[in-house]
């Protein structure tokens, strides 16, 4: 009886691409003081939803428990867009609460802030994009915390001028609003957004200032590690300043969940140097440059070293 013919093994499938390791400088140790649950069980409270905790960020505790200052996040916790990279929930929002102007100047004066930093998810369902939400909470802040500085990271409102005006209007101290990437990666990163749109609300918030005579201060931010060289980050902060922005902050990207974009490079503290010492030398005001930099992190000492400039 003859055998068989041995047929050789199927080779081994390729092995799956496995996720870069967090390295150390990119470990934080947590606070346990109860300073952190004291403003979690505030916000929950006052039913306000905050970038921290929505967006996972790295220094949700010190900020909360050493700076006690928060993010405040405006029109709820579903986004209208799809970004690679982003934790909050993405989907068809519910309607505007006309209250929250209210519960988040509540919030700053209980947390006694000298600088409130506002911002939202998108809202491309409403006609403003939620400017004039935006507009209300500066009003509302204003009036409980006299004296308290307003930063605003707003959306792109789709371009429409009349939205970013109206949020203008109000008089915050300043207007950021993200490139986020390069834009080489939009595509992949920012697919309902355009580089050259986001480039455009701060040309137009620098317009207005100048015609103003307004001390506004303009900031963008990005981040790093997905996929972009250095030279593309050194030539999107050429175009920034050249849109007339004065505070720029770069962060490593973190995934947020497996669902999201994954970290392509973690660069190191020497990397972020010399992207601060580039910034630096193309004019920005200030430029916060670190693994664990975010929008609003260190916002108010952005603020004073800007005013300073």
């Amino acid at each position: 009886m003859s055998s068989l013919p041995v047929l050789p093994a199927a080779p081994p499938p390729p092995p799956r691409p496995s996720r870069l390791e967090r390295p150390e400088w990119l470990k934080v140790r947590l606070n346990t003081t109860g300073e952190y649950d004291e403003v979690r069980a505030m916000m929950r409270r006052l039913s306000l939803v905050t970038v921290c905790e929505e967006a996972r960020c790295p220094n949700i505790h010190e900020c909360w428990a050493r700076e006690r200052t928060a993010t405040f996040m405006l029109a709820g916790d579903i986004c209208t867009r799809h970004c690679g990279f982003c934790a909050v929930g993405q989907g068809k929002p519910g309607e505007l609460d006309r209250e929250e102007p209210e519960r988040v100047a509540e919030a700053a004066a209980e947390l006694g802030l000298s600088h409130a930093v506002v911002t939202s998810v998108n809202r491309d369902d409403l006609d403003d994009g939620g400017a004039g939400h935006f507009a209300a909470t500066i009003r509302a802040i204003r009036r409980r915390v006299p004296g308290c500085t307003v930063e605003v990271l707003i959306p792109d409102f789709q371009g429409n001028a009349a939205a970013l005006e109206a949020v203008l209007a109000e008089g915050p101290e300043i207007l950021n609003h993200n490139t986020e990437t390069v834009p080489r990666l939009y595509r992949r990163v920012r697919p309902e957004a355009r580089y050259e749109q986001s480039l455009e609300v701060l040309a137009r918030a620098d317009r207005w200032r100048r015609g103003m005579g307004s001390a506004l201060k303009t900031k963008s931010g990005l981040m790093v590690g997905l996929g972009e060289t250095v030279d593309e980050l050194i030539e999107t902060l050429a175009d920034l300043r050249a849109a007339g922005c004065d505070i720029a902050t770069l962060g490593q990207y973190l995934q947020p969940h497996a669902r999201r974009l994954p970290v392509e490079k973690y660069y190191t503290p020497a990397e972020f140097d010399r992207l601060r010492h580039e910034g630096e030398a193309m004019g920005f005001s200030r430029v916060e440059s670190g693994p664990l930099v975010r929008s609003s992190y260190h916002a108010r000492r952005a603020l004073e070293g800007a005013s300073g400039a």
